[in-house]
């Protein structure tokens, strides 16, 4: 007869099972992370998510693989934590990997639990969040199965543009792990201990002689003002959860529904008392665009994305109506506002992430152009500045420009100066000024023989500049011409995008041509 173990024999068998997956790292390494002010891996998911929601996941998954002495380093969980919760009772799913696990190396499992999280999201039509903690794959299981760990990238792809994907690296994340995370939609860094890299110091050292630390050569600093690929910088682990959680409440759950609202207790009519004074009327005169934009959103609460890359572009989430909309605008504290290779694959990629995601957008122009150099033109500032005016031609949601200032040649296309471009609806203020360049060019060039005729040549480019001003390049000609819709006053500014966006939610755009994809100049 067989003796069959009782069910509470079981039921304390699978809670030791449990509790041995709960933290499965080394003490050691625990104590470490804590020395250093880091959180674990369940630590993460306490502070991202709403408390008590996480439902986990595959917690008894364990690595079949043998070779190399792996069959004698099994450890519940793979070194992956994943499942679903939620945030401001908003439904994620999300992993999190932790470091202390065979020093957070990606196996089979481990990989395929990346994969299977990723795909339920797609699923379930909810935001795919990635706390990832690893140096890449794990060699001794590297080529243990067909669909292991790279196949995340596939999933990636799949999900782009169908749910939000938002990636936090914690320690020194490399290999397919970075790889993956460059394939999601957002990343956030955490100053002096995060680090992306493809090849490590030690490795640069031998190759190239070059000799540079962790910190300058991958710091979230360097990815943060340098490289782009750091949306958001925090201060310390807490921070990043922080600040995942902000961004995720500006952000719908997929790309069929229309854009997040919540109720903000702002009047949406509320006029902007202030913007006519923080805009000096000289073109010439640099101010902090973010003080403008601030007062436009609603409570001042406006989520800057990558705000130390490419500062002539200042992009992010704000609220008009309690609706969440896209933020894009010149900030001519920086190279007067101009676009660069930079600021023009920053505009890109965002205006790309809101047009997918049903997220209106909203363009502040002052802008005298594409900036000009040799180091721009031999990066390829054509091809780049291409990408902008590739993206907001081929967005479909509710876009309204406002002309602040300067307007001048490309720069004008390209931020949506005025109507041409699928622009639903322009605006300009009294000190907009739209034309081919800016009016102390266009007077050199079309009057330059005038002025030095002159017996007071100075006086009469000063007079030329203002008819020039007044005749060509005024606001009010633009109107004329249907290159705006109406010329309106700094305080009335926000009333008005309010009520363009209570049309333009109804919008339905005409279909592009069938095709498979664009061909977007990468």
């Amino acid at each position: 007869m067989t003796n069959y173990a009782t069910m509470e024999e079981l039921s304390e068998k699978m809670r030791l099972a449990n509790e041995a997956a709960h933290l499965p790292g080394s003490a050691k390494g625990y104590e470490k992370l804590k020395a250093d002010g880091r959180l674990n891996a369940r630590e993460r998911l306490d502070v991202l998510l709403d408390p008590g929601s996480f439902v986990e996941l595959g917690r008894l998954a364990q690595s079949t693989q043998h070779e190399f002495g792996m069959d004698k380093k099994k450890v519940l969980g793979d070194g992956i934590i994943i499942g679903h919760g939620t945030i401001d009772g908003r439904m994620v799913c999300v992993y999190s990997e932790d470091g202390t696990v065979l020093g957070g190396s990606v196996g089979v499992f481990h990989g395929r639990m990346m994969t299977e999280i990723t795909d339920l999201a797609i699923k379930c039509g909810v935001p795919i969040i990635n706390l990832m903690d690893s140096p890449g794959a794990r060699i001794q299981e590297a080529l243990g199965e067909v669909y292991g760990p790279p196949n995340i990238f596939y999933q990636n792809v799949r999900a782009s543009g169908v749910v939000p994907q938002i990636s936090a690296i914690f320690g020194n994340v490399a290999g397919l792990v970075i790889y993956s995370a460059a394939l999601t939609d957002f990343i956030f860094m955490v100053d002096q201990t995060s680090h992306a890299l493809i090849t490590g110091p030690e490795v640069i050292r031998t190759i190239s002689g070059e000799d540079i630390t962790m910190e300058d050569l991958a710091g979230a600093s360097v990815h943060g003002e340098k490289t782009g690929i750091a949306d958001y910088v925090a201060t310390d682990e807490v921070d990043c959860l922080l600040a995942v959680r902000r961004l995720v409440s500006f952000l719908p759950a997929n790309n069929v529904e229309g854009p997040r609202r919540v109720e903000t207790q702002d009047d949406p009519y509320r006029p902007m008392t202030n913007a006519g004074d923080l805009v000096p009327v000289d073109p010439g005169l640099a101010f902090d665009m973010r003080d403008l934009v601030a007062e436009f959103v609603d409570n001042e609460d406006f989520f800057e994305i990558e705000p130390d890359f490419a500062g002539e572009l200042t992009i992010g989430f704000g609220r008009l109506a309690g609706t969440t909309v896209g933020i894009f605008a010149n900030n001519p504290l920086h190279l007067a506002g101009s676009l660069t290779v930079d600021s023009s694959d920053k505009f890109a990629r965002f205006m790309r992430f809101c047009d997918a995601f049903n997220i209106p957008c909203i363009l502040f122009v002052d802008v005298p152009g594409y900036f000009p150099g040799i180091d721009q033109e031999h990066r390829g500032i054509i091809n780049h500045g291409a990408k902008v005016l590739y993206a907001l031609c081929e967005a479909t949601v509710p876009k309204i420009s406002i002309v602040v200032r300067k307007c001048y040649g490309g720069g004008m296309l390209a931020m949506g100066g005025h109507k041409s471009l699928r622009i639903d609806q322009a605006f300009g203020w009294p000190t907009a000024e739209l034309a081919t360049m800016g009016a102390e060019a266009a007077v050199n060039v079309l009057y330059g023989a005038d002025i030095r005729a002159a017996s007071d040549p100075e006086q009469r480019r000063l007079e030329l500049l203002q008819e020039y001003r007044e005749e060509h390049s005024n606001p009010v000609r633009a109107a004329n011409k249907r290159f705006l819709d109406d010329v309106i006053s700094p305080a009335e500014t926000r009333a008005r995008v309010v009520r363009a966006l209570e049309l333009l939610s109804r919008k339905k755009d005409d279909p592009l041509p069938a095709k498979k994809h664009g061909n977007i100049p990468l």
